[in-house]
């Protein structure tokens, strides 16, 4: 009988830790280099998975140059590894198998998914195209871009500028457009190639050109599940965009923007309303699902800490794939959460021109996400500023934060 109960007290033991799979209790951490696969071409992109302190659980981060972006709670399921990135409807689910992950990048669209893409990683791989020493140029592509980019299946193109920076063979910047940008780009020229990826959970971006006899750059930019488009650029010291304060502007005959909406609570909330009143105002489109409000968010949030009690205040206007608060109110939570947001954000509606428009009728047009709508202390609008120059932009991200903080001391320093 003794020894039965030993066996027993033995096998109690041993169980729970058979349940615990080898590959999770055997996941290297350190950087592996991933790629995703569509249409014979090979996206790029480095992941550095570490393990939490103190926890069995591990965390993993996409490293985009400067940037290491932090994706959701990573957890195990039976031999496969689950990464969520649940701001952006997407998760990476791979086998892992000693020094290899396999699986799919998956896409949802209102809980479903709306599309995959073949996935793999490899430990202790750190580089993107290609390995040290085996990427050489004699040429650079380091300065200012006039660039194109064609929709080949709608003809539709465009404008851009290029902000590259070459050093050696490697090569990192980003490509702004009037409503926005494509964040931190990096990659190398090889010969009279060059090759630039992102991944942030939401753009997984391919950039290939050639250089071409005239200098000039050609190439391909594949998107997502299915986006492609062509482009050329030009090297232009003077590529300009369009004045962003001049692209979304209030109708004739309205001076202010007047709203009230739900936060992801139902609590109505308005522009009236006391906390507001005598007050400079940021009103911040947004949606949890854009990266480029995101970015703008890592400065807006700080920024509001630091200096609400100037007399100061941010509301942020979500307008989701959803207008059901069942369905984007949690989405609303978790980006406020994620992002550590301590001003309101509101369900404004969905990211429609119909469903913009009703939300805002003051406005021309809500053509960019974010787009930022500055209000004096008397409920005048001073300013309407369209996209956002984020920190992959270097030195244009550098002008927005000083004319955005010039701006903000005027308005609060004003009676």
């Amino acid at each position: 009988m003794k020894l039965i109960i030993y066996v027993l007290s033995v096998l109690t033991l041993i169980i729970p830790a058979a349940c615990k799979s080898s590959a999770e209790k055997d996941l290297k951490t350190g950087i592996w280099r991933a790629s995703l696969s569509r249409e014979g071409q090979t996206l790029p992109l480095l992941l550095d998975i570490t393990k939490n302190a103190g926890a069995k659980t591990y965390a993993v981060y996409v490293v985009n140059g400067k940037e290491r972006l932090r994706m959701d709670s990573v957890y195990f399921e039976n031999d496969s590894l689950v990464i969520p990135m649940q701001l952006f409807d997407s998760k990476i689910v791979a086998k892992a198998d000693g020094d290899q992950l396999k699986g799919k990048y998956y896409r949802y669209s209102n809980g479903a998914v709306a599309g995959s893409l073949p996935f793999e990683a490899r430990f202790g791989e750190n580089y993107k195209f290609f390995q040290e020493g085996k990427a050489s140029t004699t040429k650079n592509v380091s300065g200012k871009w006039a660039t194109t980019f064609r929709n080949e299946t709608t003809g539709d193109t465009t404008l851009a500028v290029g902000s590259l920076t070459q050093t050696g063979s490697n090569v990192e910047g980003s490509f702004l457009t009037p409503t926005g940008d494509y964040r931190f780009l990096t990659g190398s020229l090889n010969g009279d190639s060059l090759y630039l990826s992102t991944f942030d959970g939401s753009n997984a971006m391919l950039f290939k050109a050639a250089i071409q006899n005239d200098g000039t750059l050609k190439g391909g930019l594949w998107s997502g599940l299915k986006g492609y488009k062509s482009w050329t650029a030009r090297l232009d010291p003077n590529a300009a965009l369009p004045d962003a304060t001049k692209l979304t502007f209030l109708k004739p005959g309205y001076k202010t923007v007047d709203f009230t909406f739900p936060d992801a609570n139902g609590q109505n909330i308005s522009l009236k309303d006391p906390r507001f009143k005598n007050k400079a105002v940021i009103i911040q489109i947004l949606g949890s699902w854009c990266p480029n409000c995101m970015d703008e968010t890592n400065f807006l949030a700080p920024w509001y800490k630091k200096n609400k009690d100037r007399g100061v205040e941010i509301i942020g206007l979500a307008f989701e794939r959803s207008d059901k608060p069942e369905i984007s109110g949690p989405k609303i939570k978790r980006m406020v959460e994620r992002l550590d947001i301590a001003y309101p954000v509101l369900l404004a509606g969905t990211n429609t021109d119909e469903a913009t428009g009703k939300a805002l009728p003051m406005l021309n047009k809500v053509m960019s996400y974010p787009t930022t709508i500055f209000i004096d202390k008397k409920g005048k609008v001073r300013e309407i500023h369209t996209g956002f120059s984020g920190p992959g932009t270097g030195k244009y991200y550098d002008e927005f934060v000083a004319d955005f903080n010039n701006l903000m001391n005027k308005l609060i320093s004003e009676k």
